[in-house]
């Protein structure tokens, strides 16, 4: 393999390990309402929607977060270098699969089992249930007992706490993290597509948004037929999962 090509198949490699970046700023800081921002969003693109759950954010155990106050730098008291995925089971990338994200050290703080995070000056704050909105404007509060009028910018390093799960008959079962929008067949194609006793149904067990989630959980169970996907048949079944979703292949 010449030089070139080894170049170019690293580069895809680390373009792939990327994930989407989450951040929010205080509210008191921010000098544009979101009334204002969508106006002018729909003035630009009309009504369209983009893919996947629409709601904020929510910060779960073991997700990655910066702190930062404009001025000061990182708040984060404690950072850990490496791999910051826990193990888990089955063939999915929370299993150490391709799909884990190395965190340099000094990018930000893990929220713990007691839905906790230590910040510098303030010391172990729970953040765990709320959007990153929420906390931003709740350290803004903390932080005024130290610096005047903070600027304060909470960021999403790496989410850890939304997952799903694959059962049944693919070829890596597991448990994958909901690092980007992902639906029904992409989950069946990251899981390594269908053994050959599939019979291509698919059952998905909706659980709600988890423990830490301030909001009433509706379980319900959702069907997908693979073989009248394929022929065009009952495409809005193809919906986009969610964290906690099981998805079970027949």
């Amino acid at each position: 393999m010449n030089k070139w090509l080894s170049c170019v198949l690293v580069l895809l490699m680390v373009v792939c390990s990327l994930q989407p970046v989450l951040a929010a700023e205080s509210t008191a800081d921010v000098v544009v309402s979101n009334a204002q921002k969508e106006k002018l969003r729909k003035e630009i693109v009309g009504d369209l929607i983009l893919p996947g759950e629409q709601q904020e954010y929510i910060i779960g155990l073991g997700d990655v977060l910066s702190v930062k106050i404009y001025g000061e730098g990182e708040m984060t008291a404690s950072s850990a270098s490496g791999a910051n995925r826990p193990a888990a089971a089955g063939g999915g990338e929370a299993a150490g699969g391709g799909g884990d994200v190395l965190r340099q050290p000094g990018s930000g703080g893990e929220v713990r089992l007691d839905g906790r995070i230590s910040l510098k000056h303030i010391g172990d704050i729970e953040v765990a249930g709320m959007t990153l909105t929420q906390a931003a404007d709740y350290l803004k509060k903390l932080y005024k007992t130290v610096y005047d009028d903070p600027i304060v910018t909470v960021v999403l390093v790496q989410s850890n706490s939304r997952r799903y799960t694959v059962m049944g008959q693919v070829r890596s079962p597991g448990i994958f993290y909901l690092d980007f929008p992902v639906t029904i067949i992409q989950a069946i194609a990251r899981s390594g597509g269908f053994t050959e006793w599939a019979n291509h149904d698919v059952t998905i067990i909706r659980q709600g948004s988890g423990p830490m989630a301030k909001r009433k959980k509706e379980k319900k169970t959702l069907t997908f037929d693979y073989d009248d996907f394929m022929k065009g048949r009952d495409l809005e079944k193809n919906i986009y999962l969610q964290p906690n979703d099981v998805m079970i292949v027949h």
